[in-house]
């Protein structure tokens, strides 16, 4: 019975500092920004070079008449922003930039920097991923 209580303490005593993080990720570090849509968990694992390619086909597509790799054109350059943002905020911004443009901090401060709004081009839950996975070929 002792065994029993002294692990139901040691479970609660875990859930009652994790709950307490505050939304944080390590104790200590700022909370992740990762935007406002409909993407709250990605999982980040092998390089899918299938869906790179084809993030690349639709960010040639849809994406290059405002946005470059390595320089700033109307929207800013695109290298390295998986190591500045998370992978949830990228696809939200890339599917919903009305709403990340409007309540989020990060897209505002974007905004009052390019002075253009970024058009929403319709793209898929999918489709976003594959982005993603463009983008992140691109900073391995």
């Amino acid at each position: 019975m002792k065994k029993m209580m002294l692990i139901i303490a040691v479970i609660a005593m875990g859930l009652f500092s994790y709950s307490c993080g505050g939304g944080k990720d390590d104790a200590g570090s700022a909370p992740v920004d990762k935007g406002i849509g409909p993407v709250k968990s990605v999982f980040i694992g092998a390089l899918d070079d299938v869906k790179a390619a084809e993030g690349k086909k639709i960010f040639d597509a849809k994406c290059t008449a405002c946005h470059k790799i390595d320089v700033k054109y109307v929207g800013p350059a695109l290298k390295g922003v998986t190591k500045r943002r998370a992978p949830e905020w990228i696809m939200n911004m890339v599917m919903n930039p009305e709403q990340m443009i409007k309540e989020n901090e990060t897209a505002k401060a974007l905004f009052a920097q390019f002075m253009t709004p970024m058009a929403n081009q319709n793209i898929t839950q999918d489709e976003a991923r594959s982005i993603l996975e463009y983008f992140l070929s691109l900073d391995k």
